[in-house]
């Protein structure tokens, strides 16, 4: 009887410090709440320490400390820890519970660790999806025999730990993606003598990715007109876009052949962002608006509707994406943009749709395409091509025309 007792009240304590890390208390919490709470709960639960969460860093090379109890120097120092290397790194290279029955003469990376006194250590990974997020491990100040309980516990911990560290991690990038790309495209249109413009940007359905569009007066007088896409999504894209859009900004100050511009700033990319591809459609119109050059890397081609004439695509020759070809040869071609003409430019998520062919989309987007007004011209694109549903993908449109004198 005793022994079932005791079981029972074994079952039951296990029972309460499962609801402790689980409660609906974390789902309010941002990724700092979140983790400080639930060490807090796992240093008063397992009676330890200290407790510590390391989470991997981009590349996957470095465990970096993200919440400390008890040894708060790992965060406010930085503390990094490289996988395979040290205490830390050896639970994230194995994946698996590790323990240090004795840390002074364990010959640990970290030294912080022996300099806070700790003598004994039980760590275990962070795993979410198969993936390896990062790394839980409790420490004593006194010599300590971990029990298969306490290990299985720190093992649940950590489990909860990483989903949602990677859901809220996620949801922040997400969001900060989101307000990055909302202050990188531009608020409001410039005011430009004998044209018409109007712009709209959608966010995607999964994730914010990387397109952009651009417009700005040149010293020359003339006028650049910018549509990119960067390869990928989220927050990473998003930075990328923004680095992207500003060296475009300033090539395009010490040149005005676009495709020199391009050239440019494939050089830069490759240099600096050397995992990065983009395509880029830059156009400079002349002062008078009488002309419009151009140069592609790799985007889809631009529509121009005269008046009293359906749309049609402009033959542009795309040459290689950004951050595929530095020193390929790049193009600058010319066109005419007569009186009454407008021009729209768009990223591939306008027209592009699972189940249907690419050409598809091209040949709606040129049936809605008129020499309109801008702003009616805008609508009428949005409507026939997006309707009520989410694109899947960004969308990106820039519709400029020439006003009729």
């Amino acid at each position: 009887m005793e022994n079932s007792a005791g079981t029972a009240k074994g079952s039951v304590h296990r029972l309460e410090n499962i609801r402790a890390i689980t409660d609906e208390a974390f789902a309010h919490m941002d990724v700092d709440e979140f983790l400080h709470t639930l060490l807090e709960r796992v240093r008063e639960i397992l009676s330890v320490d200290t407790a510590v969460v390391l989470l991997l860093e981009r590349q996957g090379r470095f465990l970096v400390a993200a919440a400390a109890k008890g040894i708060e120097e790992e965060v406010s120092q930085a503390a990094h820890v490289p996988v395979g290397q040290g205490f830390a790194g050896r639970v994230a290279a194995e994946r698996r519970p590790v323990v240090i029955p004795d840390v002074p003469t364990a010959g640990l990376f970290n030294p912080l660790l022996v300099q806070r006194g700790l003598r004994s250590l039980l760590g275990v990974p962070l795993i979410a999806g198969g993936d390896l997020v990062g790394v839980l491990h409790v420490g004593t100040l006194t010599a300590r025999r971990f029990t298969e309980d306490e290990t299985e516990f720190l093992q649940l911990a950590a489990s909860r730990a990483a989903m949602a560290v990677r859901s809220l991690l996620s949801r922040s990038e997400r969001a900060a993606a989101r307000e990055l790309t909302r202050s990188l495209i531009p608020a409001s249109l410039p005011d430009i003598a004998g044209a018409e413009l109007t712009a709209r940007y959608r966010p995607g359905k999964a994730s914010v990715g990387g397109d952009w569009y651009d417009v700005f007066t040149l010293p020359s007088g003339e006028i650049g007109l910018v549509m990119g896409d960067i390869a990928g999504h989220g927050l990473a894209a998003a930075v990328v876009m923004g680095r992207m859009r500003s060296a475009l900004r300033a090539y395009a100050l010490e040149t005005t052949d676009p495709a020199e511009v391009l050239r440019r700033l494939d050089r830069k990319m490759q240099h600096f962002e050397p995992d990065a591809t983009a395509t880029v459609l830059y156009a400079v119109c002349d002062p008078g608006m009488e002309r419009v050059r151009l140069s592609s890397a790799g985007h889809l081609p631009p529509m121009i509707a005269l008046p009293g004439e359906p749309a049609r695509t402009v033959y542009t020759k795309p040459d290689v994406l950004i951050g595929m070809g530095a020193d390929l040869p790049r193009r600058t071609m010319a066109i005419e943009f007569p009186p009454g003409a407008l021009l729209c430019f768009y990223t591939d998520g306008l027209v592009e749709r699972r189940g249907s062919s690419l050409n598809a989309g091209i040949d709606r987007l040129r049936a809605a395409v008129t020499a309109g007004p801008p702003e009616e011209v805008g609508a009428a694109v949005m409507a026939a091509l997006i309707g009520r549903e989410q694109a899947e993908d960004d969308v990106a449109l820039l519709i400029v025309r020439r006003v009729t004198a």
